[in-house]
């Protein structure tokens, strides 16, 4: 990966989860990252708190808007196990939640994971076609193919 051309700032949308990160911070030096925490992911963590449907559209606001510590200071007073948990989990994750309403109307970059997900499930499914069979050295070739595909690099004839 290192050797790859990359852009200027690569950004890096996921879910959080530890071992996804650890793997980013090996191949990209942070000043050259841009690390943003899912928002369905995160939006998923805040409905996971349930309780009061006003607090949880609030704390939404708040997140969207990329204000962490007014999302957490809605919860103060929440004795909730969950309120608790997700408060740990911004503050864990502070640094990745951003301004997703300008990212989104500067079209700075994608805010969801979404589309990435769905790719690498199509790779997936390329490299596991029916009756294929692919030698280990073979597959980085597959994918490296496909994805000089995916990004309108050649064309399919």
């Amino acid at each position: 990966m290192n050797n790859q051309p990359l852009a200027p700032i690569l950004t890096c949308i996921g879910d959080g989860h530890d071992g996804r990160r650890n793997i980013i911070r090996e191949f990209i030096p942070v000043t050259e990252r841009r690390e943003i925490l899912d928002w369905f992911h995160l939006i998923e963590n805040l409905y996971k708190v349930g309780g009061s449907t006003q607090r949880l559209n609030q704390a939404k606001t708040c997140l969207w808007q990329g204000k962490v510590d007014k999302a957490i200071a809605l919860f103060a007073d929440c004795k909730l196990k969950q309120a608790e948990n997700f408060c740990i989990y911004l503050e864990k994750h502070r640094h990745r939640i951003v301004n997703y309403q300008y990212y989104q109307a500067e079209q700075i970059c994608s805010i969801g994971s979404g589309a990435i997900e769905s790719t690498v499930k199509q790779i997936d499914r390329r490299t596991k076609i029916s009756g294929a069979q692919w030698k280990v050295d073979n597959v980085p070739q597959v994918l490296a193919h496909r994805c000089a595909y995916l990004n309108g690099l050649i064309f399919a004839r």
